[in-house]
């Protein structure tokens, strides 16, 4: 997705990207320890504030109350509730890069697809597990204007590291196809891994099984498909 095109809305001028940009950045630089200490009570504190009260309802008022700070103090770190959301999505995101990045360090030449299907389901779900509020950030990144470049960061950095994954793995459609699988297999996780944060127990853990046949069936499928029919001159979504 490109930023400068957000959804219903008209192309981002240069003078518009800055603005926007600017009022996503952060106030001060979390350089010493205690502002480094307070940035993450702040960010911390918005995500429990996400899941009790939703998005909707999230108010910086409400962020400064829960960690006993006025608002003015607040400011002093981010200058509106859209930029604690941008600093945590930024959050998310390097968790995700680290995770992606240790799988890519593994012996995927010498993996099973169920191996990788498995480690990949593995690695990635405890970045999601992990992050408070997920669901109402995640809607955050989708729906406001000021977070969706995050959305498209997410999409192509986990598309990246998957197209790279499949080559390992020895795949042998071409790149436009083996990047619509990448696409469809991001899309698959995503939307289930957003339905087990909200499980727990036995649920949680057949739902990831669930998950995981439906990842192999779709690589299965496509893995040695070197000429799909009909998609020689079709560019991958």
């Amino acid at each position: 997705m490109d930023w400068r095109k957000p959804r219903g809305g008209r192309e981002l001028t240069d003078t518009d990207q800055k603005k926007r940009k600017s009022q996503l950045t952060p106030r001060r630089e979390p350089v010493q320890a205690r502002a480094r200490e307070r940035t993450r009570q702040i960010l911390d504190a918005t995500g429990r504030l996400l899941e009790e009260v939703g998005l909707d309802d999230l108010t910086t008022i409400l962020i400064a109350k829960e960690i006993g700070v006025s608002v003015g103090s607040l400011y002093h770190y981010f200058p509106n509730k859209h930029a604690i959301l941008y600093a945590m999505g930024e959050q998310w995101l390097a968790s995700m890069t680290k995770a992606l990045e240790q799988l890519g360090e593994a012996d995927l030449e010498g993996m099973t697809l169920e191996g990788f299907t498995g480690e990949l389901l593995e690695r990635l779900l405890i970045v999601y597990q992990e992050q408070r509020g997920l669901l109402p950030l995640v809607q955050a990144m989708w729906g406001i204007p000021e977070l969706q470049e995050l959305d498209a960061r997410h999409d192509e950095l986990v598309i990246k590291h998957l197209t790279g994954m499949f080559h390992r793995l020895n795949f042998q459609c071409p790149p436009n196809e083996m990047n619509r699988v990448a696409r469809l297999t991001l899309e698959t996780f995503h939307s289930i891994f957003l339905v087990i944060v909200n499980q727990e127990g036995t649920r949680a853990r057949r739902t990831r099984d669930d998950l995981q046949q439906m990842l192999l069936t779709i690589l299965v499928r496509n893995r040695d498909e070197a000429s799909p029919s009909g998609l020689d001159d079709v560019e991958a979504p």
